[in-house]
């Protein structure tokens, strides 16, 4: 299993990192990215420590752990500035908190997010014909929680990515121990949201196809 959009309580998870790595690895999970929320007040505090403790986990060889942020609820017009920001700093995965159902997330961030050098777009919501197309068009995947509340639009966004052929990715947004699922039950829940076993195994490839990029 991996999971590549995780937090710790460098924003708002209940682990330090250290330990979120130890329950995700006794979970099942060979591969973690910690991707704690930023914007301009802590990016630049959250990145370089971030980046340390994760070479430090990784150092022990029993999971691989990735360093990287979840640009969250930034205004549309910075997201593209800030992400270029991100990578500069050295995140190796860049996810933008998408336009969730659940929250109050501005409007025009899924569309900043996909024009902008982002890897993820997390829980879009009610992404659009013009969103999912650019996603595909950029290569930049869609994703598919596991989430309580985010998981809600799942259904929509495999939908539609299926129908412009936008690239899935399976996360679980983990904040605490509970949240790293199963294997079984990432099945289930990808299959709830209207995948085919094929279309599955596809989105669990995306998974391993970016972390071999990112380690290469």
């Amino acid at each position: 299993m991996i999971d590549l959009h995780t937090h710790s309580i460098f924003s708002d998870g209940e682990l330090i990192p250290a330990e979120l790595a130890q329950r995700a690895f006794a979970a099942g999970y060979k591969v973690l990215a910690i991707t704690d929320h930023v914007d301009h007040s802590n990016i630049d505090f959250i990145i370089p420590r971030i980046i340390k403790v994760c070479s430090k986990i990784t150092e022990d060889r029993k999971i691989k752990v990735l360093p990287g942020v979840e640009i969250t609820h930034v205004a549309p017009a910075q997201i593209a500035d800030i992400a270029d920001e991100a990578r500069k700093l050295g995140a190796k995965i860049i996810i933008v908190h998408g336009e969730t159902i659940v929250e109050p997330v501005p409007a025009g961030t899924n569309l900043a997010a996909l024009k902008s050098s982002i890897d993820i777009l997390a829980h879009p919501g009610i992404l659009t014909e013009e969103e999912a197309r650019l996603a595909a068009d950029r290569g930049i995947y869609l994703e598919i929680t596991t989430r309580r509340g985010h998981s809600f639009s799942n259904g929509h966004v495999a939908q539609i990515a299926k129908k412009f052929k936008a690239n899935l990715i399976l996360n679980n947004d983990a904040h605490s121990p509970a949240d790293f699922v199963s294997g079984d039950r990432a099945n289930s829940i990808a299959r709830g949201a209207g995948l085919t076993n094929d279309e599955i195994s596809a989105m669990f490839e995306n998974s391993r196809r970016m972390v071999q990029k990112l380690l290469l």
